[in-house]
C-alpha cells in the first residue's frame, strides 16, 4: 500500500472550526462592547452563524465575493438587533480574521493521526475552500503544518469544492492517480461526492453521527479510525 496519497479537508474535519469560531467571536463581543446592544451573546452568535452559512454557500456557488463575504455575515448578524454601525461591523470583520485563525483547537486525535499516516509513509495534501492567507496561519498555529505537502486552497483557482477542477488541480499538483488517493472530509455533497466525481476514494468523517452505516460508503466517527481503515478501501 504504498504510494497513498491522503487529501484532507481542514475546517470541521481536522481543525475545530465551531469551537475555534465561537472563542474568537466571545472575544472580540466582549472587546467591542457588543453587549452594550446586544444582551445576550448566544443569540448573536447564533445569527451569525445562520448567515455565515448562507453566505459561505453562495461564496461557494460564485455569486459572492470574499470581500463581501467577510462583511456582510457581521453586518446582517447585527443588523439583527439594531446595529448598523459600519465602523463596529469593520472592526469584528477584521478582528475575526485575525483572532480566529491562531485559535488551536483540534478533533480528537487528529495530530496523532496525521502523524502515524505520515511515518507509515503516506503523502498528506489538504484541499480547502477557506481563504488561503487564513488557512496557513490556521495550521501552523495548530502544528499540522510539518504533516502536510500541498495545500490546495479554492481561491488559487477560482474554483470550489465540489468542483471536478479543484481536485485534478490538487492531484496534478501531488503527481499522482485517483486510483492512489483518497479524500477525507466531513463535507458529504463537498468532499465526499465532489472526490467520487473524479474517481478518488473517500472516508467520510461523520462525529455526529448524521449519516447512518448502512450504505457502502467509508465512513468513521473518530480521525483515529483512519489508519486501520486504509487497507480495506484498496483492498476492495
Amino acid at each position: 500500500m504504498s504510494n497513498i496519497h491522503l487529501f484532507f479537508d481542514l475546517d470541521r474535519t481536522l481543525w475545530d472550526f465551531e469551537k475555534n469560531s465561537e472563542i474568537a467571536l466571545h472575544i472580540l463581543f466582549h472587546d467591542l462592547k457588543l453587549q452594550l446592544d446586544i444582551e445576550d451573546f448566544h443569540a448573536f452568535h447564533t445569527e451569525y452563524k445562520e448567515h455565515n452559512t448562507i453566505l459561505w454557500k453562495l461564496y461557494g456557488e460564485g455569486k459572492m465575493s470574499k470581500e463581501v463575504l467577510r462583511n456582510d455575515r457581521f453586518r446582517k448578524a447585527l443588523a439583527s438587533f439594531g446595529v448598523h454601525d459600519e465602523t463596529i461591523i469593520e472592526r469584528l470583520s477584521d478582528g475575526y480574521v485575525e483572532l480566529s485563525p491562531i485559535q488551536t483547537a483540534l478533533f480528537p486525535n487528529a495530530l496523532e493521526t496525521v502523524q502515524k499516516l505520515k511515518e507509515s509513509g503516506h503523502q498528506l495534501h489538504m484541499i480547502t475552500n477557506g481563504f488561503r492567507e487564513v488557512q496557513t496561519v490556521k495550521i501552523e498555529n495548530c502544528g499540522l503544518a510539518p504533516y502536510f505537502q500541498e495545500l490546495i486552497c479554492s481561491e488559487d483557482i477560482g474554483k470550489n469544492k465540489p468542483d471536478k477542477d479543484i481536485f485534478h488541480h490538487a492531484m496534478h499538483l501531488a503527481n499522482c492517480h485517483a486510483s492512489h488517493s483518497v479524500m477525507i472530509g466531513d463535507d458529504y455533497e463537498v468532499d465526499i461526492l465532489g472526490a467520487n466525481a473524479v474517481g478518488m476514494h473517500t472516508i467520510h468523517f461523520d462525529p455526529e453521527h448524521r449519516f447512518d452505516d448502512s450504505s457502502r460508503e467509508w465512513r468513521i466517527r473518530e480521525l483515529n479510525q483512519i489508519p486501520a481503515l486504509l487497507p480495506w478501501i484498496f483492498k476492495s
